[in-house]
C-alpha cells in the first residue's frame, strides 16, 4: 500500500470514527427509546400498532430521503462543486492573461440547482404526506392488527415526520458533500432525546403511551431538520423556493431524476419487502412484529454506528475519485472500507450470539416486557445477527455504484434480493414464525451482497478480484478468531448469571454482560495482536499520533 493509499485509509478511519462517535450516542439513545417503548408497551397489540404506524412513514423516508440523497443528490452536487473549482481556476488564469474561453459553471449555477432540488423535494414529499394520510385506512388492514383504529390514528399522526426528515436528509447531503459530518451526527441525537422525554412526560396526558411516543417523533423530526439548517447557511450556500416548472427544466434536477428513476423501482421493491415481511409477521401471532423490531434495533445499533457512518464518509470521496478517474485510489479505499466493516461486525456478531439473552434482559425486560417477550426477541436476534456483516457490506457497496452515477446495478440487486427475501419468508414463517422472517432477511442480504460484487465487475477500472480477495481472506480470519474468543463465554456465561442472580436487573444481567464483554475483548485483542492485524495496528498508530 502506497503512502497516499495509507493516508486515505487513515482518513477514512478518522472521519468515520468522528461520525461514529456521534452516531454511537444517537444509537444508544435510540436504544433507550426502544427501552422506553418496551417498558411502556412491551409486545402488546398496542406495541404492534405503534411499530406498524412508525414503519409506514419510515418506508417513504428511505425513498424520498436516504435513497434520493445518496443515489442522486450527492454525486450530482459534487459535479457542481468541481465545476465551481474549475471556474475559479479559469477566472484566475483569465485575470492573469494566461487563458481564455467561456466561463464554467460558478456559484450562481449551483445556487439555482440547490433551489430547484429543495423545491422539487418539498412538493413531492408534501403530496406523499397528504396521500399517505388519506389512504392509511386502506393499508392498515393488511397487517391484521388487534388495535386497528389506534394504528390508523398513529400512522396519520406520524406521517408529517416524512416531510421533516426528508428536508433533514437534503441538508445532510449538502453538508456531507462539503465534508462536514458533525451536524449529521448531532441531528438524530435530538430526535431520540425528544422522543424519550415525550414518552415519559406526555404519557400521563395522552390516551395511551403510544401517542406520546408518536408526538415525540413528530417534534423530533422537525428539530432534526431545523438543527442542520444553520450549519448549511454557515457554509455560504443559499437557496430559495422556485416554481415546480422551473425545477423540472433545471439540468441538475433532471439528472437527479434520471439517476433516481431506476432506484425508485428498487426502493419501492425494498419498501414492499418490509411491508410484506411485516404483514407475514402480523399473521404469525401477537408480539411477533414488535419482537422483530426490538431485534432489529439491536442490529441497527451496530449498523448505524459503523456501517452507515463509514458509508456516509465514503460516498463523497468515491464520487470525487470516480469523476477524476483515480480508480486505483477508488479500489484501495473501497477495500479498506470493507475490511473495516468486517473488523467491526464479525466479532460483534459472535458476541451477540453468545450473550443475546443477557443483552435482551438487561435492555428490555421491565414492566410490560415479560418472559414471552424475551423469548420472541431472542429467537429473532439469533437469526438477524448472522446477516449483520452482509447488511453492513451492502451499505458500503451501494455507494460504490452511486459514486459512478450508476443507480441501475444496485436497483437490480435490490429487486432480486427482495424477491428472495419474500420467497424465504413465505417458506420459513410457518415453521419458524418470527425466526423465519429474521433468517429470510439474513439470507436475502447475503444474496444482495453477492449480486453487488458481481455487478461491480462491469467496470474494468475497479480491481474487484483484488478487493474481494482481500475482504474474503480477512473475513475468514476474523470468523476463526471470533469463534475462539466466544467459546469461553459459552462455558462461563451460565455460571456468571448464577453468581449475580437475585439482584436488580442492572446487577444480575449487567455485571455478567460486562465481565463477558471484557473477557471477549481481551481474548480477541490478544489474538489480533498475535496475528499482526493491520486494521488494529492502524487504529493504534492513529491514537499514538493523536496523543503524542
Amino acid at each position: 500500500m502506497t503512502g497516499s493509499d495509507s493516508g486515505g485509509h487513515r482518513a477514512l478511519i478518522r472521519h468515520g470514527s468522528t461520525l461514529s462517535l456521534l452516531t454511537l450516542v444517537s444509537r444508544v439513545l435510540g436504544l433507550v427509546r426502544e427501552m422506553a417503548k418496551a417498558s411502556l408497551l412491551g409486545t402488546s397489540g398496542l406495541s404492534d400498532a405503534f411499530s406498524v404506524a412508525f414503519m409506514i412513514p419510515n418506508l417513504f423516508r428511505r425513498l424520498f430521503a436516504e435513497g434520493s440523497i445518496a443515489v442522486a443528490f450527492i454525486p450530482t452536487f459534487k459535479e457542481y462543486l468541481l465545476a465551481e473549482e474549475q471556474a475559479a481556476g479559469q477566472a484566475e488564469e483569465q485575470a492573469a492573461g494566461q487563458g481564455a474561453g467561456a466561463p464554467l459553471r460558478g456559484p450562481e449555477i449551483t445556487r439555482e440547482f440547490l433551489s430547484c432540488a429543495l423545491s422539487f423535494l418539498s412538493v413531492t414529499v408534501s403530496l406523499a404526506v397528504a396521500l399517505g394520510i388519506l389512504i392509511t385506512p386502506l393499508v392498515i388492514p393488511a397487517f391484521k392488527l388487534e388495535e386497528f383504529d389506534e394504528a390508523v390514528f398513529l400512522t396519520r399522526l406520524m406521517f408529517p415526520f416524512l416531510a421533516f426528515i426528508s428536508l433533514a436528509a437534503l441538508f445532510q447531503g449538502i453538508l456531507n458533500s462539503l465534508r462536514i459530518f458533525t451536524p449529521s451526527g448531532l441531528a438524530p441525537i435530538v430526535l431520540n432525546l425528544v422522543t424519550i422525554l415525550a414518552a415519559y412526560s406526555l404519557s400521563p396526558f395522552t390516551k395511551n403511551p403510544a401517542r406520546a411516543l408518536a408526538l415525540g417523533i413528530l417534534v423530533g423530526g422537525f428539530l432534526e431538520a431545523a438543527i442542520q439548517l444553520p450549519f448549511v447557511l454557515a457554509t455560504g450556500r443559499r437557496f430559495f423556493f422556485v416554481s415546480f416548472k422551473r425545477t423540472l427544466t433545471n439540468p441538475g434536477t433532471r439528472k437527479i431524476l434520471r439517476l433516481i428513476g431506476p432506484t425508485i423501482i428498487g426502493m419501492a421493491a425494498y419498501q414492499l419487502n418490509d411491508l410484506v415481511s411485516t404483514a407475514l409477521a402480523g399473521n404469525a401471532g401477537q408480539g411477533v412484529v414488535s419482537s422483530l423490531q426490538y431485534s432489529l434495533r439491536l442490529q441497527e445499533l451496530i449498523l448505524g454506528v459503523f456501517a452507515v457512518s463509514i458509508g456516509t464518509v465514503l460516498l463523497p470521496d468515491l464520487s470525487e475519485h470516480a469523476k477524476s478517474g483515480r480508480w486505483d485510489i477508488y479500489s484501495h479505499q473501497l477495500a479498506a472500507a470493507m475490511n473495516i466493516i468486517a473488523f467491526i461486525t464479525i466479532p460483534i456478531t459472535f458476541f451477540s450470539l453468545a450473550q443475546g439473552q443477557t443483552l435482551i434482559r438487561l435492555l428490555f425486560q421491565n414492566r410490560s416486557f415479560d418472559e414471552n417477550s424475551v423469548t420472541l426477541t431472542l429467537a429473532a436476534l439469533n437469526f438477524h445477527m448472522p446477516g449483520l456483516f452482509f447488511i453492513a457490506l451492502n451499505r458500503i457497496l451501494a455507494p460504490a455504484f452511486y459514486a459512478q452515477s450508476d443507480s441501475t446495478s444496485p436497483t437490480l440487486a435490490g429487486i432480486l434480493s427482495f424477491a428472495s427475501n419474500i420467497l424465504f419468508a413465505a417458506l420459513l414463517v410457518r415453521p419458524m414464525r418470527g425466526s423465519g422472517i429474521a433468517l429470510a432477511l439474513s439470507l436475502a442480504s447475503a444474496v444482495n451482497t453477492i449480486l453487488l460484487l458481481v455487478f461491480l465487475r462491469k467496470n474494468p477500472n475497479i480491481r474487484v478480484k483484488q478487493v474481494l480477495g482481500s475482504a474474503l481472506a480477512y473475513a475468514a480470519k476474523l470468523i476463526a478468531l471470533s469463534a475462539l474468543a466466544a467459546l469461553p463465554l459459552l462455558v462461563l456465561g451460565p455460571r456468571l448469571t448464577a453468581l449475580f442472580s437475585g439482584h436488580g436487573r442492572l446487577v444480575s444481567q449487567g455485571l455478567p454482560l460486562a465481565v463477558s464483554a471484557l473477557l471477549y475483548a481481551a481474548i480477541g485483542l490478544t489474538l489480533l495482536l498475535a496475528t499482526g492485524d493491520r486494521q488494529l495496528h492502524t487504529i493504534i498508530s492513529m491514537f499514538r499520533r493523536r496523543n503524542s
